[in-house]
């Protein structure tokens, strides 16, 4: 299996890059990382990781649009998904600006 996500930061039509993000299955912390310079986050897995069941990306969308000097309404944002197939790739994007973010699966 393997997941990754690219952020893009609609408020000023670039990547966001230095957004940190986690991986979650049930309460137990799967994975830790940072987006690089082009906003994407991929190869960060333990091998194995994560098998098949509900997970959570908590991307710190606060600790981004802080450290650009710009309030956030949404200190971060949570995506739950669920995985079904462990040998599958899953892509999960997401769009992000101070007051709104959308999300959805990608390729």
């Amino acid at each position: 299996m393997s997941l990754s996500t690219h952020v893009l930061d609609s408020s000023n039509g670039r990547p966001a890059e230095g957004v940190p993000v986690s991986l979650h299955q049930g309460d137990r912390l799967v994975a830790m990382g940072v987006t690089g310079q082009d906003g994407r986050l991929r190869d960060w897995l333990p091998d194995g990781e994560p098998g098949k069941g509900v997970h959570r990306l908590v991307f710190d969308t606060g600790a981004y649009f802080a450290r650009a000097g710009a309030t956030a309404f949404y200190p971060e944002v949570v995506v739950t998904f669920v995985v079904d197939d462990p040998a599958a790739h899953y892509h999960v994007p997401l769009l992000l600006s101070p007051f709104a973010y959308s999300t959805y699966r990608g390729s």
